[in-house]
């Protein structure tokens, strides 16, 4: 998966934190590295236009489920990087939930969880 961005930096160093990996940096690629193996790159776009979800004039074209094990972390931990909020959770009592929410370039994405696993 490679996610275009204006601001490499920050998108590549935003994924790399969430996904608990490293940024290899390579002029205006980068590569995210998690455990030796790469997952996500980011590409210098510095004309990108971030999608508005859900259906605004520019269309996300692909998002990502990360599935957490403790929400209330995983939601901090991506807003102190710089996301923001899109959707938030419907309070689901039983089963799965989520939240959407867009990464520094606009790109959405979703934290979801089983709803059991955090009541423990």
């Amino acid at each position: 998966m490679t996610f275009d961005a204006a601001d490499l930096a920050a998108e590549s160093r935003f994924w790399a934190v969430v996904l608990g990996g490293e940024v290899d940096e390579d002029g205006d690629w980068h590569m995210v590295v998690v455990d030796g193996a790469p997952r996500v790159w980011v590409q210098l776009a510095p004309d990108h236009v971030p999608p508005q979800w859900p259906d605004g004039p520019t269309k996300q074209q692909v998002h990502l489920d990360l599935w957490v094990e403790d929400f209330a972390e995983a939601h901090e931990q991506v807003l102190a990087l710089g996301a923001s909020v899109l959707k938030a959770a419907v309070g689901n009592t039983s089963g799965d939930d989520f939240q959407v929410y867009a990464d520094p370039a606009g790109h959405p994405f979703c934290l979801c969880w089983l709803v059991a696993e955090q009541q423990e």
